[in-house]
């Protein structure tokens, strides 16, 4: 897999990548996202301050994620193990629904931990949604601890962290 920065032509991609994603959630009674959140305003908003990232499989986006320090108020609920590290947080990581089941999403997490490790991240950040069995089991395969809840509209979200 080739991973890059989005660039805004990338944006039509994306968001069919994110509708078909929110589909086969609905299909697995996951209801994380909707038309409301995340929107292709969120994603065109990462793309400009580049922070959004796409792995490619023969040219096709296979996964989407954006890497950056921007936290809701909610992070304040965590009981972070290492609050005084330099981190970096992930948000919306989404492995097309054409790829999942093919460890994309743990070969792209692989990826962005090396990544940022290499570039003096301590530590990583994260929310996920507890109503999301697949994502919660990527995450806690791949050695992230649960730290604290937020809630919000859609449910509650286990605030989970690693140390690199």
């Amino acid at each position: 897999m080739n991973y890059r920065l989005a660039e805004e032509n990338d944006i039509d991609s994306i968001c069919e990548l994110i509708a078909s994603a929110i589909a086969e959630m609905e299909c697995n009674n996951i209801h994380q996202w909707d038309v409301i959140y995340p929107t292709r305003e969120d994603f065109l908003s990462d793309i400009i301050k580049k922070t959004l990232y796409v792995g490619t499989i023969d040219d096709e986006i296979a996964v989407v994620y954006a890497i950056n320090k921007e936290t809701d108020e909610q992070y304040a609920n965590g009981a972070w193990e290492y609050p005084d590290s330099d981190y970096s947080i992930i948000h919306r990581l989404c492995v097309n629904p054409k790829y999942q089941n093919r460890g994309v999403a743990r070969e792209t997490l692989n990826h962005i931990e090396t990544t940022l490790k290499a570039a003096g991240t301590e530590s990583i950040r994260l929310d996920v949604f507890t109503e999301n069995p697949f994502a919660l089991k990527l995450y806690r395969r791949n050695g992230y601890t649960e730290v604290g809840s937020a809630h919000w509209r859609k449910g509650t979200f286990l605030l989970m962290e690693k140390h690199l």
